[in-house]
């Protein structure tokens, strides 16, 4: 048996970290939401919030759970209100130097017994681990995009990871009602090592001119049963972020098939980054969606 989890920290209020905390709570967990940025941790209880309203509206959850898994989630910038956790989750950015100074920071003030755990999509778990107090409480707790709605969690064991930690995670995954999968700690764990090389392959069809925007997405939409083209996915992810997975494949696989397509690089070097900074392979600053190519 892994060691009983009751209080979860989930380290960055963005939009992983805000459905993560949604979930926990939602399973009865009490969550202690922690970002440097008040007005983030403000943003996201709010969300979490609407969230709960909408799954109230459809019958999905009842008035009275909505209003208990609110109370179980509080939010902090004080770092020294994770010292009560169990099991705490970094969900920051997807970027090593920003990790490892989390860890630095909150590793003094977790209790010795608490779990460390990473939301990291592509990053080595083992050297992760190697950067904390605790690399046998250490692992890959990969939720997907967005949180309450994905069914997929995936497990990573790092190197020195202990048996007890794993048990303790898969008690709290298998809690959430999700669904978990296990993998190896190779550069981006079995998701995102399938996944972003079809889009990146999306994004080299469109810059050897093969297909419009509109004809890729459509063709493998209707051709491959797809809910949404490869390019209209990747701007849901972020450019920034597919980048960043494709070239920590490329580095940790030395493989020329893993390169960033360049047309990738360009987008992301003009800011246009999808959904989230309005423009990438679509533009959403109108009513609908255009094609930027």
């Amino acid at each position: 048996m892994g060691s009983e989890i009751k209080n979860v920290g989930v380290i960055g209020a963005g939009q992983m970290g805000c459905g993560i905390a949604q979930v926990s709570a939602a399973s009865g967990y009490r969550v202690q939401l922690y970002d440097l940025s008040p007005e983030r941790i403000e943003a996201a209880l709010a969300t979490v919030n609407g969230n709960l309203a909408r799954q109230v509206a459809s019958g999905k959850m009842t008035e009275d759970e909505r209003k208990a898994a609110l109370a179980l989630i509080s939010g902090s910038a004080d770092v020294n209100d994770l010292a009560s956790a169990d099991l705490v989750i970094e969900a920051a950015t997807e970027d090593e130097s920003v990790k490892r100074k989390i860890y630095a920071s909150i590793c003094p003030v977790l209790k010795p017994e608490a779990i460390l755990a990473t939301n990291t999509s592509s990053l080595s778990i083992t050297r992760l681990a190697s950067a904390t107090d605790r690399p046998e409480r250490f692992m890959g707790i990969h939720f997907m995009n967005p949180v309450p709605v994905m069914k997929l969690v995936e497990l990573v064991r790092g190197i020195a990871t202990d048996e007890k930690t794993f048990t303790s995670a898969k008690d709290f995954v298998t809690k959430l009602d999700k669904t978990i999968t296990v993998a190896e700690d190779f550069p981006a764990f079995i998701v995102n090592r399938i996944l972003l090389p079809m889009i990146n392959e999306a994004i080299y069809t469109l810059y050897e001119g093969v297909g419009s925007v509109d004809a890729i997405d459509t063709a493998m939409k209707l051709g491959a049963n797809h809910p949404m083209g490869p390019l209209q996915l990747a701007d849901f992810i972020g450019l920034d972020t597919c980048l960043s997975i494709m070239q920590v494949l490329h580095d940790g696989l030395a493989d020329s098939k893993y390169r960033p397509c360049p047309l990738l690089v360009k987008y992301v070097e003009a800011g246009w980054l999808g959904r989230k900074s309005g423009r990438g392979f679509y533009d959403y600053r109108g009513p609908v969606p255009v094609p930027t190519r």
